[in-house]
């Protein structure tokens, strides 16, 4: 069973960046696409961007566009999440996402898309 462990939440300023980090254990995510997923107090789970296995294609959020990005280190087993130039609105549990498809399919931004999931970690955003 695969098993997705986010890191790297915690308190910054607005204007500031942080580092999410997901790493698998008891699988290789080569032939993964991730995706990560945020939902901040009574919103819905929402999509912020994904990445595909073999080409790693990106998809990105209207909303995170030009701030997020979703590099991906298969030699460490990890994806990120860079998020720079953070804003209040930014305030979430983020999760990240797995979905088994070798073939470079990308899942987009759909939670149905994704069959495992992480525990999730709180970013928050605030002066």
């Amino acid at each position: 069973q695969l098993q997705l462990v986010e890191s790297g939440g915690g308190l910054v300023q607005p204007g500031g960046s942080l580092r999410l980090s997901c790493a698998a254990s008891g699988y290789i995510l080569d032939d993964y696409a991730i995706g990560w997923f945020r939902q901040a107090p009574g919103k819905e789970r929402e999509g912020v961007s994904c990445i595909s296995s073999r080409d790693h294609i990106t998809v990105y959020a209207e909303s995170v566009q030009g701030r997020f990005t979703i590099p991906r280190d298969n030699a460490k087993n990890t994806v990120y999440l860079q998020m720079n130039s953070l804003k209040p609105e930014d305030t979430a549990v983020y999760y990240c996402a797995a979905k088994f498809d070798p073939s470079n399919y990308v899942p987009g931004l759909f939670r149905y898309e994704y069959d495992y999931w992480g525990q999730g970690i709180q970013v928050t955003v605030s002066s």
